[in-house]
C-alpha cells in the first residue's frame, strides 16, 4: 500500500498541491499528471457531488499525486464515502477548537481510534491492492489536515497542536482575514500578525506547516519560513491565467 503524500511528509520533503472545484476527471487527470505532489479536489466549495469526487480520485492512480478532498465538517456522514473511494488525505475546514480537531481525527480512524464504518472496497484499488485487510493495515496513513482559518482557530492555537493524528495545520489566510473583518485583503497587517502567531505556534510545537502561495517566489518564501505544505492556487487561477496570457496583445 503506497500514500505517496504521507511519504513525502515522513521525509521532511515540500508538497507541492493544486486545487480543483470543478466535477471533472479530465481537469483531475490532467492537474495529477503535471507534476503536483497532491491535488486538493474542493467538496466544500463547488459541485463536486460523491460519485465525481470517487471518479477523479480514480483518475490520479498511475501518478504520484496524492488524492486529497476537503469535506464540510468532521462527521462520518462526509468521510466515509470519500475515503472508501480511495482518498489518501482528508481536508477539515474551520477547525477552531480542540473538540473539532477531536472530531477531525475520529472521522478518518478506524476504531478505535475512531469511528469510520467498515466498506474498503474501492480504496484498496487505488492504493495499489485490492486486498481490503492490506488497506486497513495502511489506512492510518491517510493525512489528515486541518485549516487554521478563523481567528478562533488563532485563539486556540495551542489546544488544537495538541491533539494527536493531525497531521498538517495548514493557515488559510481569506477566511482568516474575513473572520476579522478584513474580506479579501489576506495583507491586512492585523491579519499578518494572526498568520505570525499561527506560524510561530504551529513551528514551535514540531508540527506541520501548510499554506496558500500563487507563486513558485511566495512558495519559495514560505519554505523559507518553515512551510511543508503548500498549496500553488487552484484550476480557475490557472483557466485565467492561461486565457490572459493567449489574448493579451492579440490584435483583434
Amino acid at each position: 500500500m503506497h500514500n505517496p503524500l504521507r511519504e513525502r511528509l515522513n521525509q521532511g520533503k515540500v508538497c507541492a498541491g493544486i486545487l480543483t472545484s470543478m466535477p471533472s476527471v479530465n481537469m483531475a487527470q490532467t492537474l495529477s499528471n503535471s507534476g503536483f505532489d497532491w491535488l486538493f479536489i474542493d467538496m466544500e466549495h463547488g459541485p463536486i457531488d460523491i460519485a465525481s469526487c470517487h471518479h477523479m480520485i480514480t483518475a490520479t492512480a498511475g501518478t504520484q499525486c496524492a488524492p486529497v478532498v476537503r469535506v464540510m465538517e468532521p462527521s462520518i456522514s462526509y468521510t466515509k464515502p470519500v475515503l472508501d473511494s480511495g482518498a489518501m488525505g482528508i481536508i477539515f475546514p474551520m477547525v477552531t477548537s480542540k473538540e473539532a480537531a477531536e472530531l477531525a481525527v475520529k472521522a478518518v480512524r478506524y476504531p478505535p481510534e475512531g469511528e469510520r464504518g467498515w466498506g474498503p472496497f474501492y480504496a484498496p484499488m487505488r492504493w495499489g491492492n485490492g486486498n481490503s485487510m492490506e488497506y486497513y493495515k495502511a489506512s492510518n496513513d491517510v493525512v489528515i489536515i486541518a485549516l487554521i482559518e478563523h481567528i478562533e482557530s488563532i485563539e486556540n492555537i495551542d489546544a488544537i497542536l495538541g491533539v494527536n493524528g493531525i497531521d498538517v495545520f495548514f493557515i488559510a489566510p481569506m477566511d482568516l482575514a474575513a473572520s476579522m473583518g478584513h474580506v479579501g485583503n489576506r495583507d491586512h497587517p492585523d491579519v499578518q500578525a494572526a498568520i505570525k502567531r499561527g506560524e510561530k505556534a504551529i513551528k514551535d510545537a514540531g508540527r506541520v506547516l501548510g499554506g496558500l502561495c500563487l507563486s513558485a517566489d511566495e512558495g519559495n518564501s514560505k519554505i523559507s519560513d518553515g512551510y511543508q505544505v503548500l498549496l500553488m492556487g487552484f484550476d480557475l487561477l490557472l483557466l485565467e491565467i492561461g486565457t490572459k496570457t493567449m489574448l493579451d496583445g492579440l490584435k483583434r
